[in-house]
């Protein structure tokens, strides 16, 4: 079985953190954060059949307005150190589960991609309507992304799996 996962943002071999989630085979696509962008790219580009797309905490910012994003670019660029260290610290919370050995240096722009994407209603509607189930995962705590939020946008087009005491990586 070959499923498709995709990292999260300055993240590396984090799927396993998934493991009790992932449904592995040849027709199933994740990914964590970020990931779950590039995973939901894949599944609506890819001409190979796709049944299930699993989105862990997906990156969720367009409740946010672009000071938030000017800002967020703006501390990376000033000290990306400890931009990342606050990352870990955030997506771990309210877990003390260690995050730093999954660590990667990420990209300025990568971070611009993921602060700016913009899921789209239409797009999704194209997945479900070609027969893809889509799975989206959200922590209560979450002090990434506006957890609330993303589930109220994502219940119209996916099963939503709302952990009232877990934050960004699953994780209580």
């Amino acid at each position: 079985m070959n499923s498709r996962y995709f990292s999260g943002f300055s993240l590396e071999n984090e799927k396993e953190l998934f493991s009790e989630y992932i449904i592995e085979n040849d027709f199933t696509i994740s990914g964590f954060s970020y990931g779950a962008i590039k995973a939901f790219e894949e599944a609506l580009n890819t001409q190979k059949r796709v049944d299930l797309l699993q989105l862990f905490s997906p990156a969720f910012f367009q409740t946010q307005n672009k000071k938030f994003v000017r800002m967020q670019l703006m501390f990376f660029k000033k000290d990306s150190k400890n931009y990342y260290e606050n990352f870990l610290k955030n997506i771990s919370s309210p877990s003390s589960f260690e995050v730093s050995t999954y660590f990667k240096e990420g990209t300025s722009e990568e971070l611009q991609t993921l602060l700016t994407y913009k899921w789209d209603e239409e797009k999704l509607n194209t997945l479900l309507n070609r027969g893809t189930k889509i799975e989206v995962y959200l922590g209560g705590v979450d002090k990434i992304i506006d957890s609330p939020k993303a589930c109220e946008f994502f219940k119209d087009f996916s099963t939503v799996y709302f952990m009232k005491n877990y934050g960004h990586i699953l994780k209580g």
